[in-house]
């Protein structure tokens, strides 16, 4: 039995033990013979043996600079490589005489590691300066507070150079084996809230029509592979169809120049029923899929629909829903001339429901000028909400779901750089894993987030790896797969 009546300072004890406030020489003896100190609410310290099998046997110290948090994470390190990642933001990224200006790629890869590693705040990207971690991800990993003071140095306008490094990546990882090719594309184009609290952030200081503070920002995926091929930020009470006919321009020309040459689909929900959207797409030569907007004329053109035009569809509830097509000429009020198919799904309200009392029927229709039978458009059409499963991916996979800064520039920064992390994870999943149906959590779980400890030997570093790990085979076989890219030139 040890005990003490004063810390180290003098004064007398109160509250828990803590070994910063003793002279705790006696106290590091004790548990190098394998004690545990405890400390009573009385004041005096004791020591104890452990029980066998406790993990109070073991003796915990932090001195390795060899170990590796996060080992593998060189899966993405090697197809960041490959692609030429570092040389595309050296290239694009100027930010002038600004104080964050200097060794802008190492800036940008240590967040988009700390992303991928889970990190969704600056602060984060101190994990992977710990060990050995920065040697296995061939980067220099900076402080947060180096990254914050490159963030805010962004000025409005600014991020679009990250904007471009992220175009030049896509066109990298499609001439790599991840394109669509001449294969038919479908596009998904939706907005969503990044919910902000405090009233210092520049463009999401006022609440939206929701009552909510954040930012409103656009996104364009794909939604076979879960890429997001375009990203724009906005202020929160921006309308969900502000800017959006520029927006897809950019999309379009985006996907293009990365090598997309089938057929281009766009879907979007009711938000984006603008005339602008539509007249944009005819220009660009791109089927549309677009969620119409309930109005009263349309009600009524719908309910003229003759009953034998209906064709019963499978849903939860036996006949509950049907789909009919007709023909209407949408934006007539401002100038608009061309008709277009009007495929509607009219479901009755679940019995015993408040719409049930108030409506026989609920529409939802879309507009469309693509060609098909209207049962497989209709099915197509619906699956456009899965571009929530891509959004959910870039706030909770990735750290979307926390805008850092009070400055909007360098905001809008954080969003391209969590766009390029989400990306190459996609394409680690696809390029390395040749699996289409993998999250990002899924991803870090079993491919990324296991340690590692080098050693080097005869001038020759070796990563070595837990054994028995569920997933190593696959994550051996991605690697080989991924080192047999070419290097870029």
């Amino acid at each position: 039995m040890e005990s003490r009546d004063k810390r180290r300072d003098g004064s007398p004890f109160s509250g828990p033990y803590d070994p910063t406030l003793w002279d705790n020489r006696s106290t590091k003896k004790a548990q190098r013979k394998g004690y545990i100190i405890v400390a009573h609410r009385t004041g005096s310290v004791q020591k104890q043996r452990p029980a066998p099998g406790s993990v109070d046997r073991l003796q915990v110290v932090a001195d390795d600079a060899r170990l590796v948090d996060h080992a593998g994470m060189m899966l993405a390190a090697t197809l960041a490589d490959r692609l030429g990642l570092r040389r595309l933001v050296e290239t694009a990224v100027n930010l002038g005489s600004a104080p964050g200006r200097a060794n802008a790629a190492d800036k940008v890869m240590t967040l988009i590691f700390s992303a991928l590693a889970g990190g969704d705040c600056i602060e984060d990207a101190n994990g992977i300066r710990a060990g050995g971690t920065g040697r296995v991800l061939g980067v220099v990993a900076k402080a947060p507070s180096t990254l914050g003071t490159f963030l805010r140095s962004f000025r409005l306008g600014s991020p679009r150079q990250l904007d471009s490094v992220s175009r030049r990546l896509l066109a990298a990882a499609w001439s790599a084996g991840a394109g669509p090719g001449d294969a038919p594309l479908t596009i998904d184009i939706d907005s969503t809230v990044c919910e902000t609290y405090g009233l210092a952030k520049q463009g999401a200081h006022q609440h939206d029509r929701n009552g909510k503070r954040g930012y409103h920002p656009l996104v364009a995926t794909l939604p076979d592979t879960g890429e997001v091929v375009h990203a724009r930020l906005r202020n929160g009470r921006a309308h969900t169809g502000r800017g959006a006919a520029h927006f897809l321009r950019e999309v379009v020309a985006r996907v293009r120049s990365a090598g997309a040459r089938g057929a281009l689909t766009l879907r979007g929900d009711s938000g984006f029923y603008i005339y602008d959207v539509v007249k944009a797409l005819r220009s660009l030569d791109v089927r549309f899929s677009l969620t119409v907007r309930l109005s009263k004329s349309l009600r009524t053109h719908l309910d003229a629909i003759p009953e034998e035009a209906w064709t019963p569809i499978p849903y939860w509830t036996e006949g509950a829903a049907d789909v009919a097509e007709t023909t209407w000429t949408p934006f007539a009020s401002v100038g608009n001339t061309t008709p277009v198919r009007l495929i509607v799904r009219r479901v009755r309200p679940t019995p015993g429901s408040q719409l049930a009392f108030l409506v026989t029927y609920s529409y939802h229709a879309f507009i469309t000028d693509r060609e098909g039978e209207m049962l497989a458009l209709e099915a197509d059409h619906r699956r456009h909400a899965e571009v929530e499963n891509v959004i959910r991916d870039l706030k909770y996979g990735v750290g979307l779901n926390h805008l850092p800064s009070g400055s909007f520039a360098a905001n809008e920064a954080w969003l391209a750089i969590q766009v390029m992390a989400h990306n190459l994870g996609r394409w680690t999943v696809r390029l390395g894993l040749k699996s289409e149906s993998m999250n990002t959590k899924t991803l870090r779980r079993r491919y990324l987030a296991f340690a590692g400890r080098l050693t080097r030997s005869g001038r020759q570093e070796t990563l070595h790896l837990p054994m028995d790990w569920p997933w190593m085979k696959g994550f051996m076989v991605a690697l080989s797969r991924l080192r047999a890219l070419p290097h870029p030139v």
